[in-house]
């Protein structure tokens, strides 16, 4: 903008202008800000995650490693956060081939992410649903091939239809088809 465009603006029109690149400048920080939330990995919460829990969903897919009998299947029971979460103590149950088997496993985090083996190399997140349910997506590398897999666990023996959409919602996000939705309540016969 040239001095002669300049003197023909009035000094209202010169504080629009202003205000308008402040405006700008701001939602541009907002927006960096609301980014950088976004990528900065999220502090989890020991109290929400410590405890038993009941598995009641799970979907893969690749459907084949979570049917039952498939080495994927498991039936969660409990999780325990030690030394703010960097470790996570998961007690189970898998069917070998139709006996419940008790196992214990840990897992250490990294970031978001936690890391375990059992049935190859598993990295896996935990996502809060709701007061009362989490879901958990994780990746299995069986030294072949790669699952996506997730699991909706609940601190009692259901979930509420919300926690089932968001958790199928998920599924949809992260490429798992909600047909490969698995209703583990109805084969869970393993101890509590």
């Amino acid at each position: 903008m040239n001095s002669q465009s300049l003197q023909h603006l009035s000094h209202r029109q010169l504080l629009q202008k202003k205000d308008c690149k402040m405006k700008t400048v701001f939602l541009t920080l907002l927006l960096g800000l609301v980014c950088a939330a976004q990528e900065a990995p999220a502090e989890i919460d020991p109290s929400q995650i410590t405890g038993d829990w009941h598995s009641i969903l799970m979907a893969a897919d690749n459907i084949q490693k979570i049917e039952e009998g498939g080495p994927l299947r498991a039936y969660i029971r409990q999780l325990e956060c030690t030394d703010r979460c960097s470790s996570l103590s998961v007690n189970l149950y898998a069917k070998f081939p139709s006996q419940c088997t008790f196992l214990n496993v840990v897992a250490e985090r990294e970031g978001d992410v936690y890391h375990v083996g059992y049935m190859g190399s598993n990295f896996f997140e935990l996502i809060p649903v709701s007061e009362n349910t989490l879901a958990v997506y994780g990746e299995n590398f069986d030294g072949v091939k790669s699952t996506k897999v997730t699991q909706l666990l609940a601190k009692g023996d259901h979930a509420t239809q919300e926690d089932i959409q968001q958790y199928e919602e998920l599924n949809r996000e992260r490429g798992i088809p909600i047909e490969h939705i698995e209703d583990l309540t109805q084969t869970d016969d393993c101890p509590q």
